[in-house]
C-alpha cells in the first residue's frame, strides 16, 4: 500500500476530519510510477499552457463547478494525484475531493517545486476541449500533436494514434496515465507507434486496430470497415472506412485496410476519421457530435474537400486535424453558414 507509506496529511472541511496524503516530489513521482493513477492539475487554462506534467488532466479549482466537474470526470476508485503552481489550491482540492470520497495525494509545493526538483514538464502549448454527454459525463479531447488524440471520460484513458516522435516534436507517453484502450487506424509510422503503445499497455489496456497493425504487433483486437463493439459500459466503437480516391494517391490508404472510428460517450459521438478523403461513405454517418477531420495532400484531404467532408459528416463541432503546413484558417469561416462551429488546434 504505496499511499499508507507517504505520510499523512489532514484537513478540517465542514467540521469534519477529511485525510489525503501530503507528499513531496519524489513521494508524488513513486505514485505516478505506480500507475492506476489520475492526475489533476487544478490551475488555469494559461498556466497550463504554459507547461504542466504530461498526462495531466486541467480543472480550474477556481470555478464555480470545479466539485461537480471532477465528480463526472474522475473515477473513485482510483487514486487522484493533484498539484497546483505552488501547493495553495492542490491543498483546498485535496480537502475537497477527499470530503466527496476521493483518494487524494497532494504535491507539497506544486509545480514549483517539480521543477526546481528537475523534474521534467510539457512545455508544448496543449489545448483541452470540454464537453458534457448527454448522460452528464465530462470529456475532455487533448490536442496532442498531427494525428494523435487523448479522450478522457468518466475517469477513463482513450488514446488515439499514439506516436511518440516526428520531426522535432515528442509525446511524453512515459509520463501519461497508462490508456484503458488504444485506438489505431492504421500502420503508418505517424499513427501507429510500438513504443507508445509500449509506453500506454498495462495488464488491463485494451488494444483495437485493423488486421494489419493487429498482425504486426502479434496482438490487438481487430476490427474492419462497418464492425461494431462495446468497450466498457456507455462507451462503444464502430469501424468505418477511411481510403484515397484521387487518382496517383489511392496506394496511400487503399479501400478497406484501414479504419475511421465512431466512438461512442455516454450518447456523445465523437467521429476520428484517420486518414482518408471526402468518401461517399460519410454521408452515411448520422448525429455526430465532435469530428476530426485530417487535410494535408496528398495522403488525405484538401481545404475544399475538407470543407466538403464537414457538410456530409454535418459535426456539431469540427477539428481539423493531421494538417501539417497546411493552411486550414479559412476553414471556420467557409463552414460558418453550415452552423458548424470549427475550431482549430494544435494538431500540426
Amino acid at each position: 500500500m504505496i499511499l499508507a507509506l507517504l505520510g499523512l496529511g489532514t484537513a478540517a472541511s465542514c467540521s469534519q476530519q477529511v485525510n489525503y496524503n501530503n507528499v513531496d516530489v519524489k513521494g508524488f513521482e513513486d505514485v505516478l510510477a505506480g500507475g492506476d493513477v489520475q492526475l489533476l492539475d487544478v490551475r488555469t487554462d494559461e498556466e497550463y499552457a504554459e507547461g504542466h506534467l504530461a498526462g495531466a488532466l486541467l480543472c480550474d479549482v477556481k470555478l464555480p463547478a470545479f466539485l461537480d466537474d471532477c465528480v463526472a470526470m474522475l473515477d473513485t476508485a482510483r487514486t487522484v494525484a493533484v498539484y497546483c503552481r505552488s501547493g495553495r489550491r492542490s491543498v483546498t482540492t485535496a480537502e475537497k475531493l477527499a470530503g466527496a470520497g476521493f483518494k487524494v495525494v497532494n504535491l507539497e509545493g506544486g509545480i514549483q517545486a517539480w521543477q526546481k526538483a528537475g523534474r521534467a514538464v510539457t512545455l508544448t502549448h496543449a489545448q483541452v476541449d470540454r464537453f458534457v454527454t448527454p448522460a452528464g459525463t465530462y470529456v475532455e479531447l487533448h490536442a496532442v500533436m498531427h494525428g494523435s488524440v487523448r479522450i478522457v471520460a468518466g475517469g477513463r484513458e482513450i488514446e488515439v494514434d499514439p506516436v511518440t516522435q516526428l520531426g522535432n516534436r515528442k509525446s511524453e507517453y512515459d509520463l501519461c496515465p497508462k490508456a484503458d484502450f488504444i485506438l489505431v487506424t492504421h500502420e503508418h509510422g505517424d499513427h501507429f507507434d510500438r513504443k507508445a503503445i509500449e509506453q500506454l499497455t498495462n495488464p488491463t489496456t485494451a488494444l483495437v486496430t485493423n488486421a494489419r497493425c493487429a498482425g504486426m504487433l502479434g496482438y490487438g483486437q481487430v476490427m474492419a470497415n462497418g464492425d461494431t463493439t462495446t468497450l466498457a459500459p456507455g462507451i462503444t466503437l464502430q469501424a468505418v472506412p477511411a481510403y484515397n480516391t484521387t487518382e496517383g494517391h489511392t496506394q496511400f490508404h487503399p479501400k478497406g485496410r484501414d479504419n475511421g472510428f465512431v466512438l461512442t460517450i455516454d450518447g456523445l459521438r465523437i467521429y476520428i476519421a484517420g486518414d482518408t478523403e471526402d468518401i461517399p461513405e460519410m454521408a452515411r454517418l448520422r448525429d455526430i457530435d465532435i469530428a476530426f477531420l485530417p487535410c494535408n495532400q496528398p495522403y488525405t484531404m484538401t481545404v475544399d474537400q475538407l470543407v466538403k467532408a464537414a457538410r456530409m459528416v454535418k459535426p456539431r463541432v469540427l477539428f481539423p486535424y493531421h494538417y501539417g503546413e497546411t493552411d486550414v484558417t479559412a476553414v471556420p469561416a467557409q463552414l460558418k453558414a453550415d452552423g458548424i462551429e470549427v475550431r482549430i488546434r494544435h494538431y500540426e
